[in-house]
């Protein structure tokens, strides 16, 4: 297989970023299974829950609705207010369970990827106007996996039911010699282990059906190498112009670095490959600071700028080694260099003040260049 078909192939997972941007455009994981179950379960369960307040108020709902005022009929116009009145009562009296179905169409939704509103998703598509992509649809693997549920849901249903009845057939046989009380308690009872059979069902079409949902969510959200390689480009920025910014952050930081050179005391080389020009003022400094440090050009240009502006220049290549190597930038030489650096720079002093009379010597000075003793 080429190359260019393994770019156009959707090999790789979606990126954090492109899981953000599908959700902040309302495309997020749904199971309408998930939803229906939660919705009919929680049904039946506050029905049985709730069922004596309920049969109460619906009772009394029906007495209202079937015993009106005779003063009604003689004024026509009330019977619209009374109507309203009815169906309030209505409402609430069924209430609570409208009220826990509520709550469950809310918590189907946070189980698979959270509630998101987004004003993306009530735009018009109208690359769903496109037949091809109707085509798609109707003959598609999603309609092959929809048909597939639809199955699965007369199956399950159609099982939970018939398990149901079957195992209820003589209790539902008795009911013609019972009772009127008794038979309407005992087909109650009989109609609400039918409705949680089926709520079981439901459930476990759900359970399938879910995972399956989130499982496709993420495959169509996966990415080529081509897209996951823009996205990179477009998040963490070009390689080129991240390279050029970086050429020129580095050219900033030597110009100024080069700038500084002129106000260093001393300048400690090795004395071709290293340059670090050390500056230090008594009261305002605790110990010697680095202004510009480098090497092969950069320390060369450093001494060319220090040798223009009179700073002096000595050769020390262990200590020269060892301060590039452990001094940053603007920062105060290592502790155990202070003694070093001490008596270069009461060299430099002694050079400053120099006028008449034998030259003063640089002195000699044993440094462990590694800090532990031992030789690269």
């Amino acid at each position: 297989m080429s190359e260019n078909e393994q770019a156009g192939e959707k090999t790789e997972l979606p990126t954090e970023k492109r899981l953000r941007d599908a959700q902040e455009q309302g495309n997020i994981p749904r199971s309408k299974e998930l939803a229906t179950a939660a919705v009919f379960t929680a049904a039946v369960v506050a029905l049985a829950t709730l069922s004596g307040p309920v049969a109460n108020s619906s009772r009394e709902w029906m007495k209202a609705a079937l015993s009106p005022d005779p003063s009604l009929l003689d004024t026509p116009q009330a019977l619209f207010g009374h109507a309203g009145w009815l169906i309030l009562r209505l409402m609430l009296a069924v209430s609570p369970v409208i009220l826990v179905c509520l709550l469950a169409g809310f918590i189907a939704p946070v189980l698979m990827g959270g509630l998101r509103f987004s004003n993306k998703a009530l735009m018009p598509d109208f690359k769903r106007m496109n037949p091809m992509s109707g085509l798609k649809r109707l003959y598609g693997g999603e309609a092959v996996a929809e048909l597939i549920k639809s199955m699965l849901r007369v199956a399950f249903i159609g099982g939970a039911a018939s398990l149901s009845i079957w195992h209820s057939m003589d209790s539902l046989r008795g009911l013609l010699h019972q009772p009127l009380e008794s038979a309407v308690s005992n087909g109650l009872g009989f109609t609400l282990k039918l409705l949680l059979a089926t709520g079981g069902a439901l459930a476990l079409l759900a359970a399938i059906d879910a995972p399956y949902q989130k499982w496709n969510w993420l495959r169509k959200l996966k990415m080529t190498r081509e897209e996951l390689k823009r996205e990179m480009k477009e998040s963490e920025g070009s390689p080129e112009v991240k390279g050029r910014i970086r050429q020129m952050q580095m050219q900033m930081s030597q110009r100024r670095m080069m700038e500084a050179v002129p106000t260093a005391d001393v300048v400690v080389v090795n004395p071709t490959h290293y340059a670090v020009a050390l500056k230090y003022e008594s009261g305002r400094m605790n110990a010697p600071t680095v202004v510009a440090r480098g090497v092969d050009e950069v320390a060369l240009r450093i001494r060319q700028v220090a040798d223009g502006n009179k700073v002096a220049i000595v050769s020390a290549p262990p200590l020269a080694r060892a301060l590039y190597r452990e001094s940053q930038l603007g920062k105060e030489i290592p502790v155990r260099l202070y003694s070093a650096v001490a008596q270069i720079l009461s060299y430099v002093y002694q050079l400053r003040q120099w006028r008449t009379g034998p030259m003063p010597s640089q002195p000699a000075f044993e440094i462990d260049e590694f800090g532990t003793g031992a030789k690269p």
